[in-house]
This record gives structure tokens, C-alpha cells and sequence, in this order.
């Protein structure tokens, strides 16, 4: 019964990853029209208030068992090579395909999506600092430093430094997450409700919440950077991380049990976040955006985002893509064990 419950868990997890890489990816895809469509606006708010956050807590979820140990420094390693793959790559593209300028390029600043990685170097390294305290006063000391981040005076985006104190509680809560208590709770009934409250939320950000300040929900910013110096304004942020546990719990309502296609999909989200953003420079320096001027052309654009989510996603983006994505680290290790003298 619990290996059954622990296969569910993953199966529902992997569900939960691709539906959340198509929120992605269908955000940044409706990024340009927001100030000219009501409706992508709203699209685009909604899907922020549960998104991210509900990313961070499937990647804690994940990180069970393999936080320690070879695991756990091999997984650090990758992360990092990632980054430095990822980030030169879309620097190299900046200053010569699309000749873009006044960007800053840095290793110190992370390039749009890949703050991710970033940051979840830091989560790793956080949750493993806390390790010896109990589960609730992980999370309760997360929150409060989620909050507290924000009164420094610095530049939030370098390293993702707010975005990984922000989106802490997510990750830690991810991480100990129980799936046989979540699904003695999660009745149908529940389900139901939480998929309506979901839906409403959705209605009431259409109709009075467009005005809702973006910066809050990018998590990328301190309180300064906002706009506000009271020292209150910590609260907005714990009145945001209410508005997010909201709309992630009642969000994982419309995401099915069941093993499926979108659970083999799941196993390649990873391929679909760094590898869109590609997509979305091109999307916007090819002029694209200058032609959708109509709510039907607006959901095409969506359409398409969903088809080139499950494109990127294909065991055939693995296989070419895998070098770069999943990069080796055992080279890493033997050039480390030959510095200090160790026997390869």
C-alpha cells in the first residue's frame, strides 16, 4: 500500500511539473499583449499568483532523498553547469543574433527564467542548513526570512538573492510534503470546491484586480524597489504569501491522479524551461506581437504555446538536447579527487 501511495505521489508530481511548465510558458508567451488585452492581463495575473510557487514546492517534492550525500552534491553540481551553459548561451544569442541593447550580462545576474537555477542551488543549500529543526520550524523560519529579505537594501535580482528567500517556504513545504495525508484530505468533494474557488479567483482578478501591482507577484524585488519604505510593508508580503497558498492549493484541483501521456511528459519539464525562453526572444524580436490585436488571435498565441510545450517535451528533444540539459559532472569530480591527490 505505501510503495503504491509513494508511485501516486510521483505520478501526480510529474502531472502537477507539466501542467505548471505550460502555465510557464503560456505567461511569458502573453507577457507583450497584457497592457493591451483585459483579458490576457488578467490570464497573465492569475496564473502568477499560483505558478511559481507551485513550481518550487514540486522541486522541494523532488528533492526528497537526494538533498545529502554523492546525490546531492552531483545534483548541485549540474545545476551549476546549467546555469553557466544556459547563461552564456543566452548572452552569446543577446549580442549576436538578436543584437540586443543596454542588457547587462553577468554571471552575477541572472539571465529572465534562469534565476530558477539559481535559486534553487540556494534552496538546496537552506533546507540542508535547517535539517536538524522540525518541519514546522522550517517553514515558519522560511517565512520569516521571505519577509525579512525584503527590508535589505540591495539589488534583489543579484544571484536571485530575494527570489530564494521568497520562494523558501515553497520549497520547504515541498519538501516535506506527505501525499497519503494529502490524499486522505483531498476528497472529491474538496476537490470540487477547490477547483471552483480556483476559477473564482480567476473572476475576481478579471474584474477588479488588474490593478494589482506585477513586482509583488515576481518575488525579484525588495520593498524599496517596490516602492515602499513603511516599515509595515512586510505585511503585504505575508498578505501575498496567503493570496499564493491560496490559489496553489485550490490549483492542484485541476490536476488529475491518474497515470497518463502527461505524466511521461512531466519527466521532461526541465527540457521545456530552458529551452522556451529561446522561443520567446525570438517571438518578440521577429515582430510577432505587432500582428495579435484580437482576442482570437490572443488564443491562438496560447495554442501555440501549448503544442510547442508538449514539442519540447518529446523523447526526441531529450535525446539531442541531453548533453547540454542534463550535463555529466563526473568530470568534475576526477579533476576535484586528482587536485587533492585521490585515487580516481
Amino acid at each position: 500500500m505505501e510503495k503504491t501511495l509513494v508511485k501516486q505521489g510521483e505520478t501526480y508530481f510529474l502531472n502537477l511539473r507539466f501542467v505548471l511548465i505550460l502555465t510557464v510558458f503560456i505567461g511569458n508567451a502573453i507577457e507583450p499583449l497584457i497592457r493591451q488585452m483585459d483579458g490576457m492581463h488578467a490570464l497573465y495575473l492569475w496564473i502568477f499568483t499560483f505558478h511559481m510557487p507551485l513550481f518550487v514546492f514540486v522541486t522541494g517534492y523532488f528533492a526528497k532523498g537526494g538533498l545529502r550525500g554523492a546525490k546531492g552534491r552531483n545534483t548541485l553540481l549540474q545545476i551549476g553547469l546549467q546555469y553557466i551553459i544556459f547563461q552564456s548561451l543566452y548572452s552569446f544569442l543577446d549580442l549576436t543574433f538578436f543584437q540586443l541593447q543596454n542588457i547587462h550580462h553577468s554571471f552575477f545576474a541572472p539571465y529572465l527564467l534562469l534565476w530558477f537555477l539559481a535559486s534553487h542551488v540556494g534552496w538546496r543549500l537552506l533546507t540542508l542548513g535547517m535539517h536538524k529543526l522540525s518541519p514546522a520550524v522550517q517553514i515558519t523560519l522560511s517565512l520569516i526570512l521571505g519577509v525579512l529579505v525584503g527590508y535589505l537594501r540591495l539589488d534583489g535580482a543579484w544571484l536571485s538573492f530575494s527570489r530564494t528567500f521568497v520562494y523558501l517556504p515553497f520549497f520547504v513545504i515541498g519538501y516535506h510534503f506527505s501525499f497519503p495525508t494529502f490524499v486522505q484530505f483531498f476528497t472529491k468533494q474538496k476537490k470540487k470546491i477547490a477547483a471552483a474557488a480556483s476559477a473564482l479567483l480567476f473572476i475576481i482578478i478579471a474584474l477588479w484586480g488588474l490593478r494589482m501591482p506585477e513586482g509583488w507577484l515576481f518575488g525579484s524585488m525588495t520593498y524599496l524597489q517596490l516602492g515602499h519604505q513603511e516599515w509595515y510593508a512586510g505585511l503585504y508580503r505575508i498578505a501575498l504569501y496567503g493570496l499564493q497558498l491560496i490559489s496553489g492549493a485550490a490549483f492542484l484541483a485541476w490536476v488529475p491522479f491518474r497515470e497518463s501521456q502527461l505524466t511521461d511528459l512531466g519527466r521532461r519539464t526541465l527540457y521545456v524551461f530552458l529551452l522556451h525562453g529561446f522561443i520567446i526572444r525570438l517571438a518578440a524580436m521577429s515582430g510577432l506581437y505587432s500582428y495579435i490585436h484580437h482576442p482570437a488571435a490572443a488564443l491562438l498565441l496560447i495554442a501555440g504555446a501549448i503544442l510547442l510545450t508538449i514539442a519540447l517535451a518529446q523523447p526526441v528533444v531529450r535525446k539531442i538536447a541531453h548533453p547540454v540539459i542534463e550535463p555529466p559532472v563526473t568530470w568534475i569530480i576526477r579533476l576535484e579527487r586528482f587536485a587533492l591527490g585521490r585515487p580516481l
